[in-house]
């Protein structure tokens, strides 16, 4: 479930955000210095084959202009609340509520609008600016935003039937997670982009780019749902209810359980893969 919900979330973010990119840096180069493309690569170290695959995804042909007819502007705009209404319905679905649809539309708008900004946010707060303690501080400081933002999310997604304390856990473990996975992700991404690059060319730059949503919405799923299992828990401490010691007894046997069967799996398929080779 969770897998399929990121998975769902990466391919929506992936045809919305790539060519609402490029589109923001063609309407944005007239008024200030906005490069997609150049924030990708700077952000995540990219060298290479990898950096320039994707200059050339972002980045119009040569001697034109990024522009969008009517029949594009209804794609663009089909795909960005694609995407709006998968992050709304990981919040509808993990604190399960009722299904707004295309109701909590102008919420999706805005959502969007603002995520753009975190992007920008966090890309400046994370442009390189030496290592060792400055870039720990930087780390730090996107942790706030970050939790700041998914607090916002959860309440404008969800059209206001999330209180912010409820979303306060899942802001908390969300931010630190996706901070912890955007720092190793720039030790990661630089061999993803170009092996995958040298590998399939430029289209490898996207399969890479799947792969980074992918794992990202990853976080995301999982910081929604183990947020959720936190507050419950509060919420049992605060009224004074713990479970039985049989509840917590079957609990735990059923764990072990689940983690010898999954343990016999693994030996099983390790211990098949000499005999395939000898027979090969």
């Amino acid at each position: 479930m969770g897998f399929d919900r990121s998975m769902a979330l990466a391919s929506s973010a992936l045809t919305a955000l790539i060519p609402l990119s490029i589109l923001g840096s063609a309407v944005l180069s007239g008024a200030v210095h906005y490069d997609a493309a150049g924030r990708i690569i700077r952000r995540y170290h990219l060298t290479g084959a990898g950096a320039t695959a994707v200059d050339s995804l972002f980045s119009p042909a040569e001697g034109t202009r990024a522009s969008v007819g009517v029949f594009g502007t209804v794609f663009l705009m089909i795909s960005v609340l694609s995407f709006t209404r998968a992050a709304q319905r990981l919040f509808e679905q993990t604190w399960e509520l009722k299904p707004l649809s295309v109701r909590n539309t102008r919420n999706g708008l805005w959502w969007i609008l603002v995520l753009g900004g975190y992007t920008v946010a966090t890309a400046l707060l994370s442009a390189p600016l030496g290592g060792g303690v400055l870039r720990v501080v930087t780390s730090l400081c996107e942790v706030p935003v970050t939790a700041a933002f998914l607090v916002w999310s959860g309440r404008l997604l969800s059209a206001g039937r999330i209180g912010w304390r409820d979303l306060l856990p899942f802001a908390v473990v969300g931010a630190v997670l996706t901070v912890a996975y955007s720092t190793a992700a720039r030790f990661y991404m630089p061999r993803l982009f170009n092996s995958s690059v040298e590998r399939y060319g430029v289209v490898g730059a996207v399969f890479a780019m799947v792969s980074a949503l992918f794992a990202a919405m990853l976080v995301l799923v999982a910081s929604a749902a183990l947020g959720r299992e936190v507050r419950d828990e509060l919420g049992r401490i605060r009224r004074g209810a713990r479970p039985s010691d049989h509840d917590v007894r079957q609990e735990w046997d059923r764990l072990v359980e689940q983690t010898r069967s999954r343990w016999r799996t693994v030996r099983k398929q390790v211990a098949r893969r000499p005999a395939g080779g000898e027979n090969h």
